[in-house]
């Protein structure tokens, strides 16, 4: 099964192991990955901005660059459920309407592709240690993908899975939120933070790096001992 590579922009810049990770849980599954070089950002931020007809530049520009991808897979639920909004954004677009419904229904988020597409939920990752799982708004309540990450993180053998109190609450980034209610937004990551403590995990894993950024700030800067992964790098972790 050939896959097209989205790497984000998060991963792309702050972190690539996280892109690494993704190429070879990928390729352990019997997958042949590329890469185009040509892939920019997904539109989002400016898209949520309310800057549509200056982000549509942009992803008339993702739809050439996957335009011949089988598969397009991406490590984070909020850039993938970007993709997918395409069909939406231009449905009513006699030029673009078709291509924009492709790459809507080839793109994935990496655990919705591994569990949904390939039927798989053991990808032979073998991790020591008490976990808890961050669900993020995007990859939920967009993307609709909720079961995979858990059916996932339950095969991995050593890990203690251990629920997060409500889980799905939002932990204050929300992209353009935290910068524009930035005194709610801390408020809400706080809330998180001590959910994530009273866990006792050792591990806080999601599947978005803009979320887990966020939380592990707050944690780092009160001193807790919870460190934060994300799915793809669990998931490569033998």
């Amino acid at each position: 099964m050939k896959v097209s590579l989205f790497i984000t922009c998060m991963c792309d810049i702050f972190s690539s192991n996280v892109g690494k990770d993704t190429v070879e849980v990928l390729e352990r599954v019997g997958c042949e990955v590329d890469f185009p070089e040509a892939q920019t950002c997904c539109g989002q931020p400016a898209y949520n901005s309310g800057y549509l007809e200056n982000t549509k530049k942009t992803m008339k520009h993702m739809m050439k660059t996957f335009k011949d991808a089988e598969y397009v897979v991406g490590p984070s639920g909020s850039c993938v459920a970007m993709l997918r909004e395409y069909e939406t954004i231009f449905r009513e677009d006699s030029e673009w309407a078709e291509e924009a419904k492709k790459l809507a229904e080839k793109s994935f988020e990496l655990t919705q592709f591994l569990v949904d597409v390939m039927g798989v939920v053991d990808v032979g990752s073998t991790f020591k240690g008490k976990v808890t799982y961050h669900p993020s708004c995007h990859m939920t309540r967009l993307l609709g993908v909720k079961d995979a990450p858990r059916k996932l993180l339950e095969s991995i053998q050593g890990v203690e899975l251990v629920d997060l109190p409500q889980g799905e609450d939002c932990c204050g980034f929300g992209g353009t939120f935290s910068v524009k209610n930035s005194v709610i937004s801390g408020e809400m990551v706080q809330e998180k933070v001590d959910h994530v403590v009273e866990t006792e995990a050792e591990y806080l894993v999601g599947g978005d790096m803009a979320c887990l950024m966020n939380i592990g700030g707050r944690l780092s800067r009160e001193g807790r001992n919870v460190k934060v992964i994300h799915l793809a790098e669990i998931l490569n972790h033998c």
